[in-house]
């Protein structure tokens, strides 16, 4: 992204009180499904839920990537919080979702990561389309400036838009995926290096082998303290490797005993969440809501403050990083 594009993307909001204030959650109108033709090779069609505030104008976008299996359905702790809060939150169902029980054996399968990157371009090229779909929201879009989030797979799936590369079986880096639509992400409980793979992950998960050398889009990083893979042959701290090993600017936000659900983000009480917390969620919602609002709308106020309340709580659920 150009220089140019990212002053606009950060520039302050030309009109005086379009957003409403995080404290101030507005009515949300969801409208699902959104049918969008399958791409080549992908062999469904793409089916995306799309949540946007009742009022407000020039409302930023989100576009969610969810975790294995999930689908558009998921998520609401964060999509519901998001769009009650000014944004435009779009989820698509990737071919990994247990809505489309896919068998291991398709010949879809190994190529699902890159449909899932597809899926979010697409996303991305149908704004207008999307936007037509919600009645009402036609004309309230500000279609540029856009984040992209996701959780586990799916933070995998946006990170690959905001710069970072998948190595090859010699280490050499893939394709360029980056877009310059997306001004900015928020990663939560996304995998670290390919070298810390369990032989299984290897063998089955080779693209799961990120370099953050080149992710230089601003982002927020999310990792829980007790995030022990199954994949990973090391610790918690693996979850912490695309803060550490990519250029600034990017935040780290650790949530203090937070498993790979991070207290429940999929869904209120999902079978899978081992760590159930709902005051570690509206954490999460607090300051993704104000990251968010801080690089798609310029309130760098609000997201200092945030930060400023995390470190200024007596016993805080997590620690903030910045860089």
């Amino acid at each position: 992204m150009s220089d140019s594009q990212r002053s606009h993307s950060h520039a302050p909001h030309p009109h005086p009180h379009p957003h409403p204030p995080q404290d101030a959650p507005t009515a949300l109108v969801s409208v699902k499904p959104v049918v969008l033709p399958a791409a080549d090779g992908r062999g469904e069609d793409l089916h995306v839920r799309v949540s946007a505030p009742v009022s407000g104008r020039d409302l930023p976008v989100i576009v969610f990537s969810h975790g294995f299996s999930w689908s558009m359905d998921g998520y609401a702790p964060l999509a519901d919080h998001w769009a009650a809060h000014g944004f435009v939150v779009v989820q698509p169902t990737h071919l990994d979702s247990r809505t489309l029980s896919l068998d291991a054996d398709d010949p879809r399968t190994p190529q699902i990561w890159r449909h899932r990157i597809r899926d979010v371009t697409q996303v991305l090229d149908s704004l207008a389309v999307l936007e037509a779909s919600v009645p009402g929201l036609a004309g309230r879009v500000d279609r540029t400036r856009i984040a992209v989030a996701g959780h586990s797979w799916g933070a995998q799936t946006v990170s690959t838009l905001l710069g970072a590369r998948v190595l090859d079986a010699d280490g050499t880096p893939g394709e360029d995926m980056s877009d310059p639509r997306v001004t900015a992400g928020v990663l939560l409980a996304l995998t670290g290096l390919g070298d810390d793979l369990t032989p299984f992950a290897a063998e089955h998960f080779p693209f799961m082998r990120p370099s953050f050398d080149t992710m230089t889009a601003p982002a927020l990083v999310v990792a829980g303290d007790r995030d022990q893979s199954h994949l990973s042959t090391r610790g918690p701290d693996w979850f912490t490797d695309p803060y550490e090993l990519s250029p600034a600017p990017k935040s780290l936000l650790t949530l203090f005993g937070a498993e790979h659900s991070l207290g429940g983000i999929p869904a209120h009480r999902a079978a899978e969440t081992t760590d159930e917390h709902p005051g570690r969620v509206a954490l999460l919602q607090q300051l993704t809501t104000a990251y968010l609002r801080g690089v798609l709308l310029g309130d760098e106020a609000g997201w200092k403050a945030a930060a400023t309340a995390l470190e200024e709580t007596p016993e805080p659920l997590g620690s903030l990083r910045s860089k």
